[in-house]
């Protein structure tokens, strides 16, 4: 892992967007397990690289973050598999249309083909269920595992479905609610189709940042 002040990254092959507040990373154990299971330039995360991080973040994070404490924190390796950390603003999403969360997934879904797992996920609500857009083989984000627990918590049955995000954006398929999971973003309603589930969730991961300040 990079020590030398002359560091410099190469190739990005892996980026990693991770929300923070309060100087703090709420879902921290749930992203450094998701990122035990991506994979740089076809090969699994080596442990040592999953270890770098979570001593990056327990040392130097509330130090890193002062300008920025319910900023982003960034993760980057590089293609020979070293990596560099760093904290800047949050941005929230411009446009969150339901195709506009549907192109997102897609672009995620893209990423999951190279490392193994999606940043972002496209879910959607039918006949009281959840509908996830990712194969059962896909291993799921932080922000993904959230939502399956409190799902798991609530009693909702969860199901994967690989052809949701090209459904959704082709308008064939049918959904009560639709709402976005980013490790960035958190949990995101479609504006325009999101309904009393997808705003009970927005609201449990809002409450669990509030927790956190």
């Amino acid at each position: 892992m990079p020590t030398e002040k002359n560091f410099e990254l190469g190739r990005p092959v892996l980026v990693c967007r991770w929300r923070l507040a309060g100087h703090a990373l709420p879902l921290e154990n749930r992203h450094l397990r998701a990122l035990s299971r991506r994979h740089v330039n076809g090969s699994p995360v080596p442990t040592q690289l999953v270890a770098w991080a979570k001593q990056h973040i327990e040392w130097t994070l509330a130090e890193g973050a002062a300008a920025c404490p319910d900023g982003t924190l960034m993760l980057v390796v590089d293609e020979a598999g070293q990596a560099a950390m760093s904290v800047g603003p949050y941005e929230p999403l411009a446009a969150t249309a339901a195709a506009d969360l549907a192109y997102r997934a897609q672009n995620a879904l893209e990423e999951a083909a190279k490392t193994g797992v999606a940043p972002e996920s496209l879910w959607a609500v039918r006949a009281g269920a959840l509908v996830r857009d990712a194969a059962e083989k896909d291993a799921p984000s932080g922000a993904a595992t959230l939502v399956a627990d409190l799902a798991a918590t609530l009693g909702i049955p969860v199901t994967a479905e690989k052809d949701l995000v090209s459904g959704v954006i082709s308008g064939s398929a049918p959904f009560e609610e639709l709402f976005l999971t980013s490790d960035e973003h958190g949990i995101v309603p479609a504006t325009g189709s999101d309904g009393p589930l997808a705003q009970r969730l927005a609201a449990g991961y809002a409450k669990l940042l509030d927790s956190a300040r």
